[in-house]
């Protein structure tokens, strides 16, 4: 499997970022991210997704699932070990970006 790339990383958060202000904001690479991580399930396609996270729970969802999205059973030059920790690095730049826009809410 291949490892995310730094573009990847950032295109991926900006837009799920963006979809926990605003679910509809919320595209196929940003789906397709979550969908796959950890306690996310499909809601059979990007539409049943966006009607499920329609009420602004998204935001919560991640930060309950944070720890389940560490992948930390994979130790480096394991299989698949660079992509899962991509995925993690991802996740974690979204977590980030959640702090960072709360604080900004809270002290702008």
């Amino acid at each position: 499997m291949t490892p995310l790339t730094q573009r990847q990383k950032e295109l991926i958060t900006k837009n799920v970022l963006a979809a926990c202000k605003d679910i509809e904001k919320l595209n196929k690479t940003g789906y397709d991210f979550l969908y796959l991580a950890q306690g996310f399930i499909a809601h059979y396609n990007l539409g049943g997704f966006k009607a499920y996270y329609s009420d602004g729970s998204l935001q919560d969802d991640i930060e309950r699932n944070a720890r389940a999205n560490q992948w930390n059973n994979f130790r480096a030059g394991e299989r698949d070990a660079e992509y899962y920790h991509s995925k993690r690095d991802c996740y974690n730049m979204i977590l980030g970006g959640l702090v960072a826009n709360e604080y900004s809410a809270r002290y702008a």
